[in-house]
């Protein structure tokens, strides 16, 4: 794999050898005939057409997008027998012409010999397996012949030739050893040795070709290590660093040389295996040997006396021949089995499959559309009414909803997230404050007040710099007058606790200066905490709706129905059921004291004007 670089070099040097040897054979010929040594001139130079076609025969059967490793290392073979072959032809004719010194042919002889040196020296540059020999196997006869000269200017001549040859190999020596080192850099992570994003796209494009020709398969693995950038921020890059080349030992020690691996940057690794069988794929599934290194990543590390512990989310896709891929593509879909993994908890393996790219392109239609669509208000708001212990209307929850003509109805549970991980959430944010808003300065002025009015609001809002300049102008804007102000909740979740507390207990502190209430979402699944409840200013808990669809079923449930409705009635909270369906859980939510009931049983969410029509204008 790793010889595979000079490959297009070395093969391009075979034309020019072929050249570079039959052109000036042809004058070697003339000599013969002029000079009675016709015979072994033609002779010569029948073997060396019979090598050069050799050679233009192993010219065009190098193709390195499809030939594999096996194939590869066989053709270098046959490469190397050729630069032999047609070398020591040049030795051949110099020990053939060096006698002729009546006609002077001897100093021919003796320059081309010279000539051919340096032409190895220049075009074998790249490999030292082929200059070295061959530069030694032509400039022996020299030396040899100065030698047998016996005269003293001759063995001048023979210490000078083998000067010349020591100087040969230092030159390219040195050139091949810049040659490997920019090659390196340009192709190696500088930090762990491992190959680099760019060679790995050369390698795949490669890959998917030879696939193709060979009717083979391959796999390949992305590696993202899991909550790398929190060992970065707590003990510094120099660790962190020490880390990664850690981390890429035990891959390498794992793969061994069944497989390329490559760092993308940062801590992404990428593993691709060599071209397999059908079978000998079975014989080894991806899905074990991809546990196996998540179990190696898995084991502890020291660095500088600091004890680590890491694991790893890990991408896995098989590559069929056939698919006609271009790297760009085969990282985007082992990318989407990679963050899948991480969806799922991390530290686990995913394999890429049909279903999960269906579902990856639906997610990615949604983010495309969603600009759009709230752009051009496609998205509407809802209102699910609220009712008493008495089963009287006394608020509503504003809730989206998104009809799209291709994709459907979608639930705020398939969007919403979207919109969070896009920052589309601030823009989506505003439009349903506005909508809101105003919906509720026209109830207000019709005289139809309700008790309380509840938006949902996320934490990216919360957070924004501009969202308490943002509720200021709505509230200056459609409730001027405090003492008029309707009773607005903003429902917060419990990822609240999650946050930097002392920032958000700030915010909600100067939200409420302008007449804001808050309500805790889905109260009891998150990151609740009594300590918690005693330190933020809010006002309401909303009991998470799976609870009370499954107390039928659950003791426990019931007991934490009960719980979380003991636990705010001593913090003096308001305490609404969402999700309530039927005339059971209504009585038990009732008996436990209860003050707010939502759901199926009394309504469901309707668009405003259905909402108005119904509970409003009447």
């Amino acid at each position: 794999m790793k010889q595979q670089k000079y490959y297009i070099f070395l093969q391009k040097q075979i034309l020019l050898m072929i050249g570079l040897s039959l052109i000036p054979g042809l004058v070697y010929v003339m000599f013969g005939l002029l000079f009675d040594a016709a015979l072994p001139a033609e002779l010569w130079y029948t073997a060396l057409i019979l090598i050069s076609f050799y050679g233009f025969s192993i010219y065009n059967e190098f193709d390195l997008r499809k030939m594999n490793e096996a194939e590869l290392k066989q053709w270098y073979k046959k490469l190397t027998w050729f630069m032999y072959a047609i070398f020591s032809s040049w030795s051949v004719i110099f020990v053939l012409y060096v006698g002729y010194d009546e006609y002077n042919l001897h100093y021919i002889a003796i320059f081309t010999q010279l000539g051919a040196s340096v032409v190895a020296s220049a075009l074998l540059v790249s490999d030292k397996k082929l200059f070295v020999p061959i530069l030694v196997t032509l400039m022996f006869p020299l030396t040899t012949y100065f030698l047998l000269v016996g005269t003293w200017y001759g063995y001048i001549l023979s210490f000078f030739s083998l000067i010349f040859l020591a100087v040969l190999l230092y030159a390219a020596y040195n050139t091949y050893s810049l040659i490997q080192k920019n090659y390196y850099q340009a192709q190696h992570d500088v930090l762990t040795g491992l190959y680099n994003r760019r060679y790995f796209m050369e390698y795949m494009d490669s890959l998917n070709e030879r696939l193709e020709e060979n009717d083979k398969i391959a796999c390949i693995f992305l590696i993202d290590l899991d909550h790398f950038k929190k060992i970065n921020d707590s003990l510094g890059h120099e660790i962190g660093d020490k880390l990664l080349i850690a981390v890429s030992k035990r891959i390498e020690l794992y793969v061994s040389e069944t497989h390329m691996v490559a760092r993308l940057g940062g801590d992404e690794f990428i593993l691709v295996s060599k071209e397999l069988s059908e079978k000998e794929f079975e014989s080894t599934p991806d899905q074990t040997f991809a546990e196996g290194l998540l179990n190696v990543i898995r084991q502890p590390y020291i660095i500088d006396s600091h004890h680590l512990h890491i694991s790893a989310s890990i991408g896995v896709h098989r590559l069929n021949p056939g698919s006609l891929l271009f790297s760009a593509n085969f990282i985007r879909e082992v990318d989407i089995a990679m963050y899948e993994a991480k969806a799922q908890g991390r530290d686990g393996v995913i394999i890429f499959n049909k279903e999960l790219e269906e579902r990856v392109e639906r997610h990615l239609l949604i983010e495309q559309k969603l600009h759009h669509a709230i752009k051009e208000k496609k998205i509407k708001v809802y209102y699910q009414p609220q009712f008493d212990r008495d089963e009287n209307l006394i608020g509503c929850e504003s809730l989206v909803r998104w009809n799209d003509s291709e994709l459907g109805v979608l639930s705020p549970e398939e969007f919403i997230p979207i919109a969070e991980n896009t920052g589309l959430i601030l823009e989506l944010g505003s439009y349903v404050l506005q909508e809101a808003f105003e919906t509720l300065h026209r109830w207000d002025g019709k005289g139809k007040k309700l008790k309380s009015f509840s938006i949902n609001i996320s934490m990216r809002q919360i957070l924004c710099e501009i969202f308490i300049e943002e509720i200021d102008g709505l509230m200056k804007s459609y409730f001027p007058q405090k003492e008029n102000q309707p009773k607005i909740f903003f429902e917060i979740t419990e990822h609240v606790f999650a946050e930097d507390m002392k920032k958000v207990i700030s915010i909600m502190n100067r939200l409420k200066e302008l007449g804001i209430s808050f309500s805790i979402d889905d109260f009891g699944t998150g990151y609740s905490s009594l300590s918690y409840l005693s330190v933020l200013p809010i006002d309401e808990v909303k009991i998470d709706k799976t609870f009370i669809a499954r107390f039928h079923d659950s003791k426990s449930d019931k007991k934490m129905i009960s719980t979380i409705i003991s636990i705010a009635k001593n913090f003096n909270l308001n305490i609404v059921a969402e999700g309530v369906e039927t005339f059971e859980q209504l009585a038990f939510l009732t008996q436990n004291d209860c003050d707010v009931f939502q759901g199926f049983y009394f309504e469901e969410a309707l668009p405003q004007s259905k909402f108005e029509e119904k509970y409003i204008f009447i």
